[in-house]
């Protein structure tokens, strides 16, 4: 077995600081923008901050499919030759592309939010009565997907780490052996 150490930096990195940026931003920008002075700051804070994130949460998700690209080329025997290996591979590509999704689809929402400037809010994903109808539907998705894209980038972390136990040597042998002689 070769080592892998750029493509493993380049996922675990890029996962991180997706899962973290995220988490950080649901917790405390969204939040905090209610502390802005009018209405319409509220709006202009939050989407700035997520304006600044954007193009970092854009390198970090590079990286980390980067990453991932590089994995599956270096397990690629494994991946053939041990069981249980190929389902993980399974969930956790479905796990990427779900949250690789709801990012997309939560960046559009997000457009349609800062589209607009000065709107009055009560929070980054918190509408107010004097919010346009379009924002304020947008802002309504967003409080629930703000919390969707960290729970599927977690599990990723949870799905990677069961993924790096699969690697033991325990693991290889026993999953070699089951895939040869099936019970």
């Amino acid at each position: 077995m070769t080592r892998n150490t750029t493509s493993r930096s380049l996922h675990d990195l890029g996962l991180a600081a997706w899962f973290g940026g995220t988490l950080a931003n649901a917790v405390a920008l969204n939040p905090a923008a209610a502390q802005a002075g009018s209405a319409g700051d509220k709006g202009a804070v939050a989407n700035a901050g997520w304006d600044r994130w954007t193009p970092v949460n854009a390198a970090a998700i590079g990286a980390h499919v980067v990453g991932s690209l590089g994995q599956l080329r270096g397990n690629a025997g494994r991946i053939k030759g041990q069981k249980r290996v190929p389902s993980m591979v399974v969930a956790k590509t479905a796990l990427t592309a779900a949250a690789l999704g709801v990012t997309a689809y939560s960046r559009s929402l997000g457009k349609v939010v800062d589209s607009q400037n000065n709107v009055p809010v009560a929070s980054g994903t918190e509408p107010t009565a004097a919010t346009p109808p379009d924002v304020a539907a947008a802002q309504k998705k967003l409080a629930a997907l703000q919390w969707a894209v960290p729970a599927l980038t977690g599990a990723l972390v949870v799905v990677s780490s069961f993924a790096g136990e699969q690697e033991r040597a325990s693991e290889v042998h026993q999953g070699l052996l089951k895939k040869v002689l099936p019970a």
